[in-house]
């Protein structure tokens, strides 16, 4: 339905929600880009000079082009192609060209303030080495959000150790976004489909699991029990909306 489609965009992507964007490591220098997306709108996750992370929208604040179409890369600053404005690392705008116009005719206006001008700025966590950002300007922090259950399966996933992106696959599924998510809620496939579950001693079809969901029913995880005496718990997926 477009009208439910219209709601989740609005309400989860541009709502006080957090999204997953990057990771720090694929943006070690100072410059350094990455191009990545919340629902539909694109977003530039890039290293700041002072080394920290700010994420800005892809759309120039002139005519809402999108100034970045590389997926990965570095640059000083960030230049519009179609009537080169120029910004910032942070997103402030730097230079319109022809601010005052040619022989007098033309130009922005006298009352023009380039800090009212620049692009959208994001919210941005970062938490062990994962990148999130929200548009939202009154989004909970991040451990909020999570909430104390989630949080403690991410931090066994993500505990601080030097992340090493090995390369990317990428799909493009042709159905509803929910899809994805709604995969990863059963357990009748993994231990036939995905086999290494099975062969890393991970997951088996006789463990005991549960999905465990946090206090506000917005994340959870799926957990099993090792069968080692029955003791210990192992994460094998946490997602979120």
């Amino acid at each position: 339905d477009p009208e439910i489609y219209r709601r989740e965009q609005e309400r989860i992507f541009n709502g006080p929600h957090w999204s997953y964007v990057a990771l720090t490591s694929e943006i070690p220098r100072a410059g350094d880009y990455k191009r990545s997306w919340i629902g539909e709108r694109s977003v530039i996750v890039v290293r700041d000079e002072d080394g920290s992370v700010n994420v800005v929208e892809n759309r120039c604040a002139h005519r809402g082009a999108q100034f970045c179409q590389e997926h990965t890369g570095n640059r000083k600053d960030f230049v519009c192609p179609y009537h080169q404005w120029s910004y910032d690392l942070k997103g402030n705008l730097l230079g319109v060209p022809f601010m005052r116009g040619i022989k007098g005719k033309g130009g922005m206006p006298s009352d023009f303030k380039g800090e009212s001008h620049g692009l959208t700025k994001l919210q941005v966590a970062v938490r062990n080495g994962v990148i999130f950002a929200s548009f939202h300007p009154e989004v909970p922090s991040f451990e909020a959000f999570l909430g104390t259950t989630m949080l403690k399966y991410f931090d066994r996933v993500f505990d601080g150790r030097e992340l090493k992106v090995l390369g990317y696959n990428r799909q493009r599924v042709p159905g509803n976004w929910k899809l994805i998510h709604e995969n990863l809620k059963h357990c009748y496939h993994p231990g036939l489909l995905h086999t290494w579950f099975v062969n890393y001693g991970l997951w088996r079809a006789d463990n005991e699991s549960a999905n465990v969901m946090d206090d506000q029913h917005r994340h959870s995880a799926m957990v099993t029990v090792r069968n080692e005496g029955g003791k210990g718990e192992a994460t094998s997926g946490v997602s979120s909306y």
